[in-house]
């Protein structure tokens, strides 16, 4: 018989990365291409994938994890007066916080519009539903599919979100759910709240950790395309231009729009989103799995737009919804659901329920098993010595306290003043079996009286036929006298 194929773990990886067939290349030249986050931990440059070869990219790959095998890369090096600037991401520093710093420096200048306070909300709430709807459940997870007005919407207001294109995103956070909690987790939760929620796109990335994960699907989407190689473009026009414009058009207060609806507006959102990469590892329950760091909260959840039940979404990634609960936040949810019913979503994906409450016994199980391995519940019948009946009247002339209980001994000795029944009662069965007295002959006892009677074990009776659970024993005792009262009850009536 010819043995089975064992997978090619190499070939495995190379279609879990993409790197096994040919890549669309879509680039966003010049500075597009570079407002990305971390560019350098999940992808080449733009010019190197507009030219690159599979081949050669993985390649470059191999040479740059060999160099730095034998020299350190800045990220590895202590921080010091010298190179401290070398540690930082200048770019990602001045997008995500300077800019920002500016705009909250510039309010007391530019005072808040009610009207402008009332644009920026709704548009905070565009660009916030299209990154969890969007970015995240329909293009990161595929969790649903949609149709090209609702994408546009979501590719427009995401884009005005400022945190990169879909294509970047995406594969960035794809890579995340495949090397969750290691080195080449690009937002790595075990490095830290802060480094998960801003460091890691503050921080210059060790290109010894760079990753890839399987876009072909997104490069073959149109929309995705366009917004990637238009991502500069279209940022600066939805993020800043127009909500300037809306502002400046109806009520005359363009610099307010550009400022409020636009600078904060953004800074809010990406904040909101940073949360589920650094909160929702930090704080809340784990009802699926606690062997990573992803957690529920319903905190998170409000503040991502439902993406707070982060635990399920780890263990499901690929379910359209967070929150399973009717009561729990989770307006991204909704929004699918309602496009659904009117023809812009559809192929909602939702794990079985069955798969779901298997996570959450699994899960339940290993609380209790924890705590169970906490107590006290005597020892194993395996680690307990054998004794035949002779050795055991022997012993019991010399130790007072010994009773056998469904074929198992027990040193009832210091229990005596204890006992409920009176210590005269547990005196008679002294050297002898009392396991008919003790299983419901006199006392029927209760799961309490087990598990600490489980604790007195001191052997087995050899060829008694002893279990571990002298509860189960008295079970099956009680069950046949009752058949036999009632067997005898019946055969009185019937003479």
């Amino acid at each position: 018989m010819s043995s089975l194929d064992i997978v090619d773990i190499t070939a495995a990886n190379a279609v879990a990365a993409g790197t096994n067939k040919p890549i669309k290349r879509i680039v966003a030249s010049g500075i597009g291409g570079k407002l990305m986050g971390t560019k350098s931990m999940t992808t080449v440059s733009a010019e190197e994938l507009a030219k690159d070869s599979v081949a050669e990219m993985l390649a470059k790959d191999k040479a740059l994890r060999e160099k730095y095998m034998s020299q350190q890369h800045i990220s590895e090096k202590p921080w010091t007066f010298q190179n401290w600037h070398q540690h930082i991401n200048w770019l990602n520093f001045i997008l995500v916080l300077g800019v920002p710093a500016i705009g909250f420096a510039y309010t007391a200048k530019i005072p808040l519009q009610f009207k402008t306070a009332v644009l920026a909300v709704i548009l905070y709430c565009f660009g916030g539903l299209s990154i969890t709807g969007g970015y995240h459940r329909l293009w990161s997870h595929r969790a649903y599919e949609a149709r090209d007005p609702i994408k546009i919407f979501f590719a427009l207001f995401g884009a005005a979100s400022i945190e990169g294109s879909i294509k970047w995103w995406s594969h960035s956070h794809r890579v995340h759910h495949r090397y969750t909690d290691t080195h080449r987790d690009p937002y790595d939760a075990r490095r830290g709240f802060w480094y998960s929620h801003l460091g890691w796109m503050m921080l210059v990335p060790n290109p010894r950790y760079k990753a890839r994960a399987d876009i072909s699907d997104l490069t073959d989407d149109w929309i995705v395309r366009v917004q990637h190689r238009h991502y500069l473009l279209i940022m600066v026009f939805m993020a800043f231009i127009f909500p300037g414009a809306i502002a400046g058009y109806f009520w005359g207060d363009f610099w307010g729009g550009f400022l409020y609806a636009g600078i904060l507006r953004a800074f809010c959102i990406q904040q909101a989103t940073f949360c589920v990469n650094s909160l929702a590892h930090w704080i809340g329950e784990q009802p699926f799995d606690d062997r990573r760091t992803p957690r529920d909260h319903i905190l998170t959840a409000l503040v991502t737009f439902g993406e707070g039940y982060h635990n399920f979404h780890h263990e499901f990634p690929s379910d359209y919804r967070n929150a399973l609960k009717w009561y729990q936040y989770d307006p991204t949810k909704v929004l699918i659901y309602l496009c659904s019913k009117v023809g812009l979503a559809y192929n909602l994906k939702r794990f079985s329920q069955n798969a779901i409450d298997q996570g959450i016994l699994q899960q339940k199980q290993k609380k209790l098993d924890r705590k169970r391995n906490e107590l006290n519940w005597g020892p194993q019948l395996s680690e307990l010595p054998v004794w035949d009946k002779t050795e055991f009247f022997e012993k019991s002339k010399e130790r007072k306290g010994l009773i056998i209980i469904s074929g198992i001994v027990h040193d009832c000795a210091a229990f005596i003043g204890e006992h409920p029944g009176g210590a005269a009662l547990i005196r008679t069965s002294y050297g002898k079996d009392a396991s008919v007295a003790f299983n419901g002959g006199v006392y029927a006892h209760s799961n309490a009286a087990h598990n600490l009677l489980s604790t007195m074990r001191v052997a087995v009776i050899r060829d008694s036929g002893a279990v571990g659970s002298t509860f189960d024993v008295q079970a099956e005792f009680l069950e046949k006298r009752d058949a036999e009262q009632k067997a005898a009850a019946k055969a009185k009536m019937s003479s």
